[in-house]
């Protein structure tokens, strides 16, 4: 009777196991059958918002189905991380993760795991980021920044889209490397970012290239870029690197999901933002904030995760900027 019972259990548990794929292609198969939300974890109006809306609207069209932009800024762009661990790994939440996760944990304490709580589904790109003041600056360049800095420490205010962020970090590995100090002022995103510099809150920012039309009209000067060379739309611009300073930054990105979902699921959201990558349309939005095509599948985007978190780990640590309270 035992061994009946252990056949039938057994034969049970191995047809189960033989349908669950069958059962997640199942499901699959009827995904998306409702909007899905996509976070931004910045506010509405600057650079990563408008490119995001416009993966959104292609994705959407091979998807046949809505996918809404939702903007959560703060907490360094980290909110939409946040909001994905407490979110149904169905795949009608997903969220941009900014490059802040892999580094603001050794900063501070945090409500998510980023080796555990997130479903790297697809990178797409990343940004120019760069360092700009007001025309009328008496700092024309790097070299002046530096001899003003040491001359006035901690008097040079600069703007960056938070703490945490790579534009606040590589700014920091910049001032530190260059023996400065320089006085930071976090926002909430790069239109508050941009909104001092503008406004004369501050003395430079530092951000992605929302400050790239100010740039083009004359009334702010870009002092350097953070790339690994220099960037096609201002080719006079040196990068932080070629001026000796060994600082680089791009912070990839593109879709993350909260961790447990489908593996079926997360194959059709990728296939389905990879092919964003050949609308003509994205590519346009993408050379427009100076951003390039930086793709990884899923598992490349998982092993990415997990090397540029103990990464940033010692980057952190250099910079003496470990304060978890």
């Amino acid at each position: 009777m035992t061994d009946r019972r252990q056949f039938i259990l057994s034969s049970t548990a191995l047809l189960a196991g033989a349908a669950a794929p069958s059962l997640a292609r199942a499901q699959a198969q009827g995904y998306p059958s409702r909007p899905i939300k996509y976070i931004c974890p910045w506010p509405a109006a600057g650079a990563t918002d408008i490119v995001q809306r416009k993966l959104a609207e292609s994705a959407g069209k091979i998807l046949k189905q809505s996918i809404i932009v939702e903007n959560k800024p703060g907490a360094g762009g980290t909110m939409g991380a946040i909001e994905l661990v407490n979110a149904k790994p169905d795949g009608y939440t997903l969220a941009q993760i900014p490059y802040g996760v892999f580094r603001i944990p050794h900063m501070q304490q945090v409500t998510y795991d980023t080796l555990t709580d997130f479903t790297w589904i697809i990178c797409l790109t990343g940004y120019t980021f760069g360092l700009v003041v007001p025309v009328d600056s008496p700092v024309k360049s790097i070299k002046d920044l530096v001899a003003w800095a040491k001359a006035n420490p901690e008097k040079f205010t600069y703007g960056s889209p938070g703490t945490g962020t790579s534009p606040h970090l590589a700014v920091e590995e910049f001032a530190q490397k260059a023996g400065i100090k320089l006085n930071h002022i976090p926002f909430k995103g790069s239109a508050q970012n941009i909104q001092a510099i503008m406004g004369g809150h501050v003395m430079g920012t530092s951000d992605a290239t929302s400050w790239g039309p100010m740039v083009d009209s004359g009334k702010l000067r870009l002092l350097a870029v953070y790339g690994s060379k220099r960037v096609k739309r201002w080719p006079d611009v040196p990068t932080l690197n070629e001026l000796g300073y060994e600082t680089v930054a791009d912070s990839p990105y593109g879709v993350c999901g909260p961790k447990g979902m489908d593996p079926a699921v997360v194959k059709i959201i990728h296939d389905a933002f990879k092919k964003t990558l050949d609308d003509p349309a994205v590519l346009a939005m993408f050379d427009q904030y100076d951003q390039t095509v930086i793709y990884m599948d899923t598992a490349q985007y998982t092993k990415y995760a997990r090397e540029s978190f103990f990464a940033e780990k010692a980057t952190i640590e250099r910079l003496g900027l470990t304060n978890k309270g």
